[in-house]
C-alpha cells in the first residue's frame, strides 16, 4: 500500500549523521576497530562481545562558562577532563531514573553503530524514541534476516540483588498483542523478526560522581529468557522483566520456553484504550484493504 510520506522505520539503511544529532553524548577519543569481514554471524554472540569493551564516558555536563585563563591546553583526555572539572566547566548528569536512562541508552546505541561500521555484512537501523525497537539489524550475515534490539537501563536496588523497578520488555496492547500489524513508531510487523534480543544496562547510582553511574553493566539476552508474569506498572500496558539481578545475569525468567512465555501475554488482559483501539480499527481497515 502507498503512503503519502515515508516514515522513520522506511528509511533507507544508515548511520545517523554525527554533526546534526549535536543533542547526542559525544564519546571520547576511541579507536575504530579494523573492518571486519564476516560470512554468518551469530547476533547474540557479537553483541556480547561489542557489550563487553564498553565504556560509558560521558563524564558530565559541560557549562561553557569557565574560571581559568585561556587557551586551555590539555596533554591527554584524562588531563582534559581533570582541567575542564577544576575550572568549573562540569555539571552533574541528571539523577532522575529516565533522564539518565536515556542518556545511557544512546550512549550504548551509538556505540553499537560505530561497530557495526566495522562488521562487512551487517547493517543496522536506529528505531524511534518511544517505538520498537530501538535498535534493527539485518544483512548478509544474517541471511538477509531482521532481527530486533531493544536497549533497556535499570538502576540497582540498595543492595543490588534487584533493580529498583521492574524493566519494560514490551508494549502489550499494540506491536506484541498484534504481531501481525505494523504499527506506528515500528520497522514492521513484529512477527516478522527473526528473534527479539533485549540488552539490559544495570548501573549503581554514586551521587558522588558528575556521570552518577558506577559499576555498569551490560547483559544481553533473547527477550523472553528474561521475562516475568508481572506488569512492569500498575498503570500501564507493559510486559515486565524479572528484577532479581542474578536472575538476570544469566537468563533466568519465569517461562521455560518461548512458547509459555508469549501463550501467558498474548492472553493476559491487557486494556486497550480509545487512542489505541482507534489505532487498531485503522490498522485492521488498511490490512483488509491490502488482500
Amino acid at each position: 500500500m502507498a503512503r503519502a510520506a515515508e516514515s522513520d522505520a522506511e528509511r533507507p539503511y544508515q548511520v545517523p549523521d554525527r554533526k546534526a544529532d549535536a543533542g547526542a553524548p559525544r564519546r571520547r577519543d576511541r579507536a575504530t576497530p579494523e573492518r571486519t569481514d564476516v560470512a554468518s554471524l551469530d547476533l547474540l554472540d557479537w553483541l556480547r562481545e561489542q557489550c563487553a569493551e564498553y565504556e560509558f564516558d560521558v563524564a558530565a555536563l559541560y557549562r561553557t562558562r569557565g574560571d581559568h585563563a585561556w587557551p586551555l591546553t590539555a596533554r591527554d583526555a584524562n588531563d582534559l577532563e581533570r582541567k575542564l572539572e577544576d575550572g568549573g566547566h562540569f555539571l552533574p548528569l541528571p539523577k532522575e531514573p529516565a533522564a539518565l536512562a536515556n542518556i545511557l541508552e544512546v550512549s550504548v546505541v551509538d556505540y553499537l553503530l560505530e561497530r557495526v561500521e566495522s562488521t562487512l555484512g551487517l547493517e543496522v537501523a536506529r528505531g524511534t524514541e518511544r517505538g520498537y525497537p530501538d535498535l534493527e539489524f539485518t544483512g548478509s550475515s544474517l541471511d538477509d534476516a531482521f532481527h530486533a534490539v531493544d536497549v533497556k537501563v535499570a538502576r540497582l536496588a540498595s543492595g543490588g540483588r534487584r533493580t529498583q523497578s521492574r524493566i519494560t520488555l514490551y508494549t502489550g496492547n499494540t506491536y506484541f498483542r498484534y504481531p501481525q500489524l505494523r504499527w506506528p513508531g515500528t520497522f514492521r510487523p513484529f512477527e516478522e523478526y527473526e528473534q527479539h534480543l533485549t540488552l539490559v544496562c544495570l548501573y549503581t547510582l554514586d551521587a558522588t560522581r558528575y556521570s552518577r553511574v558506577s559499576g555498569l553493566e551490560l547483559i544481553v539476552h533473547p527477550t523472553w529468557t528474561i521475562g516475568s508474569r508481572q506488569r512492569s506498572s500498575t498503570t500501564r500496558e507493559y510486559v515486565g522483566a524479572i528484577n532479581d539481578v542474578s536472575a538476570l545475569r544469566d537468563g533466568r525468567g519465569e517461562f521455560d520456553s518461548p512458547a509459555a512465555f508469549y501463550t501467558f501475554w498474548r492472553r493476559f488482559n491487557f486494556r486497550i484504550g480509545r487512542a489505541v483501539q482507534q489505532q487498531l480499527d485503522r490498522l485492521l481497515a488498511e490490512q483488509r484493504s491490502e488482500r
